[in-house]
C-alpha cells in the first residue's frame, strides 16, 4: 500500500558531523554498517502499532541531523525488545543505537515526561512502579506473601545506594522532577 501523502523534504543546513562519532562512543559502534534494508522497522512490534521507524531514526542520525533525532518523541517508542537487533543482517545492533541516542538526548535535556517520571520513581523508591504500601501489603498478606516484596522496597539501604550512584553519576540532575 502506498501513501498519497507527501512527506516533507529533509533540509540539511548544518549536519552535525560529530553526531555519528558520539553515537558510536555512547554505545552504537556499528551504526555506520546500516545500509537501510528496513529489516529493523519491518520486524519492530512498536512500529507495527505506532509511527515509530527504527530505520528512519538511524538514517537521520547517519545524515547528521542530531537535533531532529534527539528531539523526536518517536525515539522513546522503542521498548528495547531487541527484535531488530536479533534480525539485523549487518549487526548494526539497532536497539543499542537507539539506547545510545537516548543517552545523548537525555544529556541534551530531551526526555519524554513519562520516562522522566519513571526515572524519578526509581530514584525515590528503587522501582519504576512502586506498590501502594497499605493496600498491596494487605493483599500480599492475604495470599500468604510477605507484606513487602523482597526487593528495594524491603531494603531502604538499597534505595540509599541507588541515590548515591545517581548523585555520583549526575543522573539525579538529568531526571530531576521539574514539576516540584
Amino acid at each position: 500500500m502506498t501513501s498519497t501523502e507527501e512527506k516533507p523534504t529533509v533540509v540539511i543546513s548544518e549536519p552535525d558531523k560529530e553526531f555519528i562519532e558520539l553515537i558510536k562512543q555512547t554505545g552504537g559502534p556499528n551504526i555506520q554498517s546500516c545500509y537501510q534494508c528496513g529489516t529493523c522497522s519491518g520486524s519492530c512490534p512498536a512500529g507495527a502499532r505506532t509511527n515509530y521507524l527504527v530505520r528512519g531514526i538511524i538514517r537521520k542520525a547517519l545524515m547528521g541531523l542530531k537535533e531532529e533525532v534527539i528531539s523526536a518523541p518517536e525515539l522513546w517508542y522503542c521498548t528495547t525488545c531487541y527484535t531488530c537487533t536479533d534480525r539485523c543482517p549487518q549487526d548494526v545492533k539497532p536497539t543499542d543505537v537507539i539506547k545510545a541516542i537516548r543517552n545523548i538526548a537525555v544529556q541534551e535535556g530531551y526526555m519524554l515526561t513519562p520516562h522522566q517520571k519513571v526515572a524519578v520513581k526509581v530514584l525515590e523508591t528503587g522501582h519504576a512502579v512502586p506498590l501502594d504500601k497499605e493496600s498491596w501489603q494487605k493483599l500480599r498478606e492475604k495470599v500468604g506473601l510477605e507484606p513487602i516484596p523482597p526487593n528495594a522496597s524491603s531494603h531502604p539501604e538499597a534505595i540509599e545506594e541507588i541515590m548515591k550512584m545517581a548523585k555520583k553519576s549526575g543522573f539525579d540532575k538529568l531526571v530531576e522532577d521539574k514539576e516540584e
